[in-house]
């Protein structure tokens, strides 16, 4: 089996993320530590029934996928959804701690202006507009405050697209992830299927795992005409080592395989707005937004805690053709992918029922996929059983 992480490291970047976790370990956590986002005091009004959320993220390496497929097919549009992808990594970050309304968004784009045109930039502008209009439609409170395009050729070979939201929300409406307790279930959310507020069919990939996913997936032939798509010093056997062109056939939902690498992040904000409205914030015990560590994110929330998911959502084609395509064990997959299921609600099963009712009002698939329980080891850490497709319990 091939081990993720050093394929990750091989190619300038890590899946554990374990030298930006030791590098933050010793900051403040603010005055939620157990919330999904860092939460400070309310430096905005200096109200103390108010705190205050700041919050970075981006596209990662899918912007240079979407370089690549713009070059093949000429479709410009491709941008839109890679700043939906900057975007939402926010959005869905916030709304796991429960901020809905006075959201500020700013983005930062740097690019290499000899192969990125101005085109591209108001494509991706345009995008982001989109997304914004169809968020404050479904009651999520967010307004744009403009941004930075930054011309650094010397510094960025293709394009490289992030946003950063700030929020100010009621200290008594946070989602605290602290209050996960023994006897909790785990609602999934589905991410890929075509949402009602979706214009296409997405695949569920979403924006972690691309590094690799975009290189393991795809042909040399992209390695040999567009070595500004990836790092000059990974060594070559890890550049664009599968079988697959961008055009090819995918049998799913109709997408191609570079169609289908390059869904846009689905947004669960529409969803969460309105599970917060039918049954209040004080029943929900936690949110986890499965991005960056995929179905062990929810390690790092609870004390002392076992998170038992053996009910998992179906796994979309999309991950089983990287699995198949690297031989990568499922164990590896559940830590970098989000699998199918991007986020988590975490309530007293009374409540289940309703919520996979109202996110199927969505058209999104919803279940119980597990159970909160005990650590019987630890009063402090945190442990994840996950039950593969194969019936394998694994444990990390």
């Amino acid at each position: 089996m091939i081990n993720y992480d050093d394929k990750y490291l091989k190619r300038g970047a890590s899946a554990s993320k374990s030298e930006v976790h030791s590098a933050i370990k010793n900051t403040d956590k603010g005055i939620f530590p157990g919330a999904f986002c860092k939460i400070i005091e309310d430096r905005l009004g200096n109200d103390p029934e108010y705190c205050n959320i700041m919050h970075a993220d981006g596209a990662g390496t899918k912007s240079s996928l979407a370089y690549i497929y713009y070059k093949e097919t000429g479709s410009i549009s491709v941008f839109k959804g890679i700043a939906q992808d900057s975007l939402i990594m926010n959005v869905d970050d916030v709304i796991a701690v429960g901020a809905t309304s006075n959201i500020l968004f700013s983005n930062t784009i740097g690019r290499n202006k000899h192969i990125i045109p101005g085109e591209i930039i108001a494509e991706i502008i345009s995008g982001y507009n989109e997304v914004l209009k169809m968020l404050n439609d479904n009651g999520i409170e967010i307004h744009s405050c403009g941004g930075e395009t930054a011309d650094v050729g010397d510094l960025v070979k293709t394009i490289i697209i992030d946003s950063t939201l700030t929020a100010r929300m009621k200290r008594s409406d946070v989602i605290n992830n602290d209050n996960i307790i023994p006897g909790d279930v785990i609602i999934g959310l589905a991410s890929y299927g075509r949402a009602s507020y979706e214009k296409h069919y997405n695949s569920g990939m979403g924006s972690n795992g691309l590094t690799s996913a975009r290189h393991d997936l795809f042909t040399k032939i992209y390695m040999e005409k567009y070595p500004e798509s990836y790092a000059d010093k990974t060594p070559t056997e890890y550049v664009y080592c599968g079988k697959y062109n961008l055009s090819d056939g995918f049998g799913h939902g109709g997408l191609s395989v570079g169609q289908a690498v390059l869904s846009p992040t689905r947004t669960y904000a529409p969803i969460i707005k309105k599970i917060f409205d039918t049954i209040g914030r004080k029943n929900i015990h936690g949110i986890v937004h499965n991005s960056g560590g995929g179905q062990v994110k929810c390690r790092s929330f609870g004390r002392g805690i076992h998170y038992i998911k053996d009910s998992i959502i179906e796994i979309p084609p999309l991950f089983e053709l990287i699995k198949n395509s690297t031989r990568t064990d499922y164990p590896e997959m559940f830590q970098v992918f989000n699998m199918g299921c991007r986020m988590e609600i975490i309530l007293p099963e009374s409540f289940a029922h309703e919520i996979i009712d109202i996110a199927k009002s969505f058209r999104v698939e919803a279940k119980i996929v597990g159970r909160i329980e005990k650590n019987p080891h630890s009063n402090i850490k945190n442990k994840v059983t996950i039950t593969d497709p194969n019936g394998k319990r694994i444990v990390y």
